[in-house]
């Protein structure tokens, strides 16, 4: 733990611009979106008031970051209200319906083929 212990521990912020810690480090009060997110709060536009970095040598940037917030300005989630969970609905049912042959499946179709897996190997076989 010493060596990247040290690397990701800035409590002033001098060394990064924000106080960092290392991961598993963050002193109480702080939270990630998804901590908050479980607690059934959100940021509520408050601004990141620290950081928390994983060092990584398998990666470009080098590391890991999670932005943390204070908990005890954090709002709560707003509800979902019965228009928003209509449009939900939609959402997913255009992501689930093929827009070439208009079957509508279980699962979401692959973005990257833009219609389904059917439609897709139809389309091939004619440009093969």
């Amino acid at each position: 733990m010493g060596a990247a212990y040290a690397k990701c521990f800035d409590p002033t912020g001098a060394r990064y611009g924000i106080p960092t810690y290392p991961w598993k480090y963050a002193p109480d009060g702080l939270a990630t979106r998804r901590q908050l997110r479980a607690r059934g709060l959100r940021p509520g536009g408050q601004p990141v008031c620290a950081q928390l970095m994983l060092r990584h040598r398998g990666r470009k940037s080098g590391a890991l970051v999670a932005y943390l917030y204070r908990v005890d300005l954090a709002l709560p989630v707003r509800p979902m209200t019965s228009r928003k969970w209509g449009a939900l609905a939609l959402a997913m049912l255009a992501r689930r319906t093929c827009p070439v042959c208009q079957v509508t499946y279980s699962y979401c179709l692959p973005v990257s083929l833009g219609m389904c897996l059917l439609c897709h190997d139809n389309l091939t076989e004619r440009a093969a």
